[in-house]
């Protein structure tokens, strides 16, 4: 059986954002390990690209959910490293409210004979 394509490209508006805050939750990171850390933990299934991915982060940092600063990462290489704001943390638990709500709601459409 082939294996199936990322999910990334069918993402519910506005999960890319709480995914960043989810993954920023436990520490700043630079964007590609951000990327990274999403794939791992979603084994494979979210592949988020750059083109996605930097201009999310900008819109986080306009909203004031992030704050970024330069530093060196893990292969010596200068990156921009977010870390979330109080305003992002409070975005966090509203959007994982959220989701959890319409997770919910569609689990029981589904289930609904």
């Amino acid at each position: 059986m082939p294996t199936p394509e990322p999910l990334a490209r069918d993402l519910l508006p506005g999960t890319l954002y709480m995914m960043i805050l989810r993954t920023l939750h436990d520490g700043p990171l630079h964007g590609y390990a951000i990327a990274r850390r999403i794939r791992d933990w979603s084994r494979g299934d979210l592949e988020i690209d750059d083109g996605s991915l930097y201009p999310a982060l900008n819109r986080m940092l306009v909203k004031g959910w992030l704050k970024a600063e330069w530093g060196t990462s893990e292969n010596n290489r200068n990156a921009r490293f977010y870390r979330l704001t109080a305003a992002g943390r409070k975005q966090l638990e509203h959007e994982s409210d959220t989701f959890s709500r319409m997770i919910r709601a569609i689990q029981w459409v589904m289930a609904a004979r």
